[in-house]
This record gives C-alpha cells, sequence and structure tokens, in this order.
C-alpha cells in the first residue's frame, strides 16, 4: 500500500492552522445549513473595490497587458509606492528599493525566507497577526514572543522588545499598526528600536499594512522614523486601505543586497505579478484620496458604534484603537477565555467572532470583532452578544 509522505514545511503549515479558524469554520457550516449566522471574524473589508481602479483595470486588459511582468514589479507600480515613500519620509525612496509582491503575506513569507535560516531566532511582540504563525512555523524558525499586556492597552514597550534581544536574534518583526489591536508605535519608538537593532546588528522589519486606516493619528512609517535605512524592511499593501484583498497586491521596501535577494526569490517563485493588476495598483495610489477617506471614515464610525455598545454590556469591556479594522473585547468576567466565549456565543446567538489565543497569550481572554461590516449588521450583532452576556445566569466555561 502507499503512504503519502510530506514535507516538514507542508505539515508545519497544516498544524499551524488546525485550531484558527475553527470556530468560524462551523459558522460557515451553519450557515450554508440556512441558519442566520452574523460574521465578524474575518478582517476582509465590506467595501468594492472602488469603480474608478475597476475601470482602469479593464481597460489596461483591453490593451492586452497580460503578460510576464519584471520579477521586481512593474515600473510604473515601484514608481507610485517610491513616490509616496519619498513624501513621508526625510529618506528618498527610488523605485528600485521597491518589489512587488502578491500579497502582504507572500511578501512577508518572501523577506523572511530571504534574511532567516531554519533554526535562527525572531522576535515578534504579541499580540499578533494570526498569519505570522504558519510563515515562522513552515520556515522552521525560533520564535521568540513578546507580550504586549492587555492591562497597559496593547501598547508597544520597546525597552521590553530590546531586552528580548540576544546574541541569538537576526531578526525583530513588528506590526504597526497592529492587526488585531490597533495599537500604534510612536515615531519615537521607531526610531530608538531601529537604532538599537542596527547597533546589535539585527533586521528590524515592519508591517504597515493597515498604516492608511488610522483615526486619531497619522501613521509614521518606520522609515520615516530610522535615521539609517540599511537593516530596515517596510511591508504594505492594498488589501485593507483600497478594499482590494483579493487583487493580491504587497510589496517591500528596502535597500542594498537584500533587493536583489528579493527579486531572486520572487523571480523563482512567482515569476511576477499580473501586469493589469500592477497598473491598476499604481492608479489606486495617485488618484485615492477620496476613497481611501470615505472607507476610513467608516471604519471610525463603526469603531465608535462597537466600543459604545460593548462598554454598556455588564461583564464586557475593550478600549478604542487607534487604528486597523478590530476591536479587542476583554470577555474575562463572563467566559473562562476567548475560546469559551466565541463557541458559547456561536451556539447561543450565531454570531461568529474570532477568539485571541491564536494572536498571543496576551489575548487569551479576548475575542476580536472585525469592522468589516455595516453599521446595521453591527447593530445586529452587538444586539445578539448584549442578550447572550445578560441572559447567562453563570459564567462560561
Amino acid at each position: 500500500m502507499y503512504t503519502p509522505r510530506f514535507s516538514k514545511q507542508s505539515q508545519a503549515l497544516h498544524s499551524a492552522d488546525a485550531d484558527v479558524w475553527a470556530v468560524s469554520d462551523r459558522a460557515h457550516e451553519l450557515a450554508d445549513k440556512g441558519e442566520d449566522v452574523i460574521f465578524l471574524c474575518v478582517g476582509d473589508p465590506n467595501f468594492d473595490t472602488p469603480e474608478p481602479i475597476l475601470d482602469y483595470a479593464r481597460a489596461r486588459l483591453g490593451v492586452g497587458r497580460t503578460h510576464y511582468s519584471p520579477a521586481a514589479g512593474e515600473l510604473v507600480l515601484r514608481r507610485a509606492i517610491a513616490d509616496i515613500e519619498s513624501k513621508v519620509s526625510p529618506h528618498p525612496c527610488d523605485p528600485d528599493d521597491v518589489v512587488v509582491f502578491p500579497g502582504g503575506t507572500n511578501a512577508i513569507y518572501g523577506v523572511l525566507s530571504c534574511l532567516l535560516n531554519p533554526g535562527e531566532q525572531i522576535i515578534i511582540p504579541e499580540p499578533m497577526y494570526i498569519g505570522y504563525v504558519p510563515i515562522t512555523d513552515a520556515l522552521q524558525l525560533e520564535v521568540k514572543k513578546v507580550a504586549c499586556p492587555a492591562d497597559q492597552g496593547f501598547a508597544f514597550d520597546i525597552e521590553t522588545i530590546k531586552q528580548a534581544i540576544s546574541d541569538e536574534t537576526r531578526v525583530v518583526m513588528i506590526n504597526t499598526p497592529v492587526n488585531p489591536t490597533g495599537a500604534m508605535a510612536t515615531p519615537e519608538q521607531l526610531r530608538d528600536l531601529a537604532a538599537y537593532c542596527r547597533e546589535r546588528n539585527i533586521w528590524l522589519i515592519s508591517d504597515e499594512m493597515y498604516s492608511m486606516i488610522t483615526f486619531a493619528r497619522r501613521h509614521t512609517s518606520l522609515r520615516a522614523a530610522a535615521e539609517h535605512l540599511d537593516n530596515v524592511v517596510v511591508i504594505d499593501g492594498l488589501s485593507k486601505s483600497h478594499a482590494m484583498s483579493g487583487w493580491r497586491l504587497g510589496w517591500a521596501v528596502a535597500q542594498g543586497d537584500l533587493v536583489e535577494r528579493l527579486i531572486e526569490y520572487a523571480g523563482a517563485t512567482i515569476f511576477g505579478v499580473p501586469q493589469f493588476v500592477q497598473e491598476a495598483a499604481a492608479f489606486a495610489l495617485e488618484f485615492d484620496t477620496y476613497f481611501v477617506k470615505q472607507m476610513r471614515d467608516a471604519y471610525e464610525k463603526r469603531r465608535d458604534l462597537i466600543v459604545e455598545r460593548v462598554n454598556n454590556i455588564p461583564g464586557l469591556n475593550c478600549s478604542s484603537p487607534e487604528a486597523g479594522m478590530f476591536v479587542m473585547v476583554d470577555v474575562s468576567d463572563v467566559a473562562k477565555d476567548g475560546d469559551a466565549f466565541a463557541e458559547a456565543l456561536l451556539d447561543a446567538e450565531r454570531v461568529s467572532v474570532l477568539p485571541g489565543k491564536p494572536f498571543g497569550p496576551s489575548a487569551v481572554n479576548h475575542v476580536r470583532l472585525t469592522l468589516a461590516a455595516d453599521e446595521a449588521e453591527l447593530s445586529r450583532a452587538l444586539d445578539r452578544i448584549e442578550r447572550f452576556v445578560t441572559g447567562g445566569c453563570r459564567k462560561v466555561s
């Protein structure tokens, strides 16, 4: 009998995803059976890609922009990204500093593949983006997590990150604004951490996928804050800010030899991102002000609605995130942990939220609610959550 054998990499990917989406998967099964399920678990914008971007993509398809693209990416897009970076940073950015990937997650995978060998150490603050787990597992990296505690609003503590760095550390990776917490590093924190990592001969990567969805204050990029850029990598994309998650378009900005390594990696593994997608992305970056503001304002209203309603439900509390598409809700007074709350809420009220545990130990008593639903749907979900919490006679276990 034939016995299939699989690589360690594929096994790591299989194991890492085993429990993350269990509640969400069960919610989809219920919805497929006709149940009225409200999904507040996934960070996929509920907006359509703005029509002018669609029109431009159609036009580029019409003129035959459907062939192979350079491994680094089309010059028109790399120039648009470089122009934006140059406008917000004291450091000029050249198109040759930019490498285009099919999505931010792929960019992260590519960057880490070029910087780390199996068994080498990367430091990541947590709560952290769930997608880091399968990537670091597949690359067989030693992940050293640094807690951003809930009782401090999940705020960055640069001194704690610096203290975690050892002679074994090769890379520090931060996410600002953070998925799931919406926390933002300050310019001073970024400058301090970049300088310290450079002094220790360590790479510093900043995942800035939510850079355009901020509320009270503007995002500051690591590239703008750092004094020197030779150990700095910035990753960004259009999935969230432009409602282009399905277009799969992200990029990395770096300098020197790393750029050449990334181009070689991209050429060997993806062989270029579609031409018409890149040209539509360049168009989006040039004419995006109105559309991005419209979506950002909607997210802010949704955030305020969730925060006000949640904090008026006895036993639940949350802070108002500075940025991003999510609100983290502390359920420790009404449930054993976020897993128990999410499972019981789906059973009782058919509302699907994401347990906090997969994001890291600091979030184990939380659940994540997405802003990717309109206000009417959010209000309907919050009515069910309130009924579930206030109607319970004992703590969910």
